[in-house]
């Protein structure tokens, strides 16, 4: 881990670092220039059926340097820090922007744009893990997995994760952003087998601060719970039926709208959901929010990768996409302001409809609740959706048997449209934090 006492040497370091690049870009004619530096520093343990697989220390670092030339740009990198290296980077960006062609929309984003605010977000814990420690963590969530169940008979692993880092930001607008983060985790997953039939499973952890991951024995015993569930599972007759999916695959969803109402996806005219400011793409009980500022959240920061300061607003209100995710260029091309969201989405906060899980369940009746999906059919042009699922069959409300090889398929827009539910078990594990959705109508694809 980076020590406290040295990581304030090192942003100290940086800062000089970036004043220093700033300073010999202006002198070689740069109109404008941004600098990007970083260090991280963890530990990776991957264990497997009682033995160490993998024991991995990570020490990085890197600078990238963007310079302007007017509305020629030029972009050189280095993970080395000495004068010399520094140098050498400095001449590759500005001799790749004195022969890159003009863009009008290239260029800093706009100085009034850049945060002046920077709220305490609490994002850096390191954790005192050694490898004996990490290893021991490891070993304990598959040990209590494999015993927790006479059909555990293999095993695919379970590891432990810790990164810290330190990152800079500075540009020519005279502003200058530090962050400090760090992020855990604990994982693991078992293959379970009855008879012929042989599924795995597997469950994680994952928090900025130590103290607030599940045990090792949580995490081993609900691999094996879920792995074991999933026996005997069979296929469908293809039909069409409600899908309920599961807070993990979920934000799946809140994923695939990010991505449509991105900025490079308008301008490139990619999208189903081109010009779709305005448009009621949801049910009026539909409320996504983006919200940088959540204390320890693992999407959270204060500015983007441009500087520009982050905010809190509606994504969607009442059904209606209230805004896009731009960045400086983005926006240009648009005719539209940044909105402070050049190194992608914040926290995004879907709101429940007051219904629990077992709500939620109930609700459906009778249809497909999906646990895994398969695959990357998503066509982001015409908002096409079809993908390999398995997870649970329900009838009357009641989970009657676990399903496997089927294809659930539908239209983006329609899925969207056919929310019926969202239920209040949200997963925090991730920067979408969502419930379980439910959606009225897919085409189920089976035997």
């Amino acid at each position: 881990m980076i020590e406290l006492e040295k990581r304030f040497d090192i942003a100290t370091e940086f800062q000089a670092m970036a004043e220093r690049m700033l300073e010999a870009a202006k002198a070689r004619g740069a109109t404008a220039a941004e600098v990007d530096i970083d260090k991280s520093t963890g530990l990776s343990v991957e264990v497997r059926m009682g033995t160490v697989d993998k024991l991995q220390y990570h020490r990085d670092q890197g600078i990238n340097l963007t310079v302007y030339f007017g509305h020629r740009k030029g972009f050189a990198s280095t993970g080395d820090f000495s004068s010399q290296a520094l140098e050498d980077t400095l001449d590759a960006a500005c001799r790749i922007a004195r022969y890159t062609s003009e863009d009008e929309f290239n260029g800093l984003a706009d100085p009034e744009r850049m945060a002046t605010e920077f709220p305490k977000l609490d994002l850096y814990h390191p954790w005192e893990l050694d490898a004996e420690m990490a290893i021991e963590m490891a070993l304990q969530a598959e040990s209590v997995a494999r015993e927790h169940d006479s059909r555990i008979t293999n095993s695919e692993g379970a590891g432990v994760d810790s990164h810290a880092g330190l990152s800079l930001y500075a540009n020519s607008h005279d502003f200058m952003g530090i962050r400090h983060s760090t992020r855990h985790s604990l994982s693991c997953a078992v293959v379970a087998q009855e008879g012929d039939s042989m599924q795995r499973d597997y469950w994680y952890t994952v928090s900025r601060v130590p103290g607030h991951l599940e045990s090792a024995d949580t995490v081993g015993a609900e691999a094996a719970q879920r792995a074991v569930r999933r026996l005997n599972a069979r296929s469908l007759s293809t039909r069409e039926a409600p899908v309920l999916f599961v807070p993990q695959l979920a934000r799946g969803l809140v994923g695939h709208l990010v991505g449509a109402i991105s900025g490079s996806a308008q301008y490139r005219k990619a999208s189903f959901l081109l010009d779709s400011i305005g448009q009621k793409v949801f049910p009026e009980f539909v409320h996504l929010r983006e919200d940088p500022y959540i204390r320890q959240g693992l999407g959270s920061r204060s500015y983007d990768s441009e500087g520009v300061a982050t905010q809190v607003r509606d994504i969607v209100k009442e059904g209606v996409i209230q805004g896009y995710f731009l960045g400086s260029y983005s926006a240009r091309k648009l005719g539209m302001p940044t909105t402070g969201n050049a190194s992608g989405s914040s926290n995004l906060l879907l709101a429940d409809t007051g219904v629990s899980f077992v709500d939620l369940i109930q609700q459906m009746g009778t249809g497909l609740m999906v646990t895994e999906l398969i695959g990357h059919g998503i066509n982001s042009i015409t908002g096409d959706y079809s993908r390999g699922a398995s997870g649970y069959w329900v009838e009357n409300g009641m989970i009657t048997h676990p399903v496997e090889e089927v294809t659930i398929a539908g239209n983006l827009r329609d899925m969207y449209q056919g929310i019926v539910g969202i239920a209040d078990d949200v997963d925090e594990r991730g920067s979408i934090r969502t419930g379980s959705i439910l959606i009225n109508k897919m085409t189920i694809a089976g035997q």
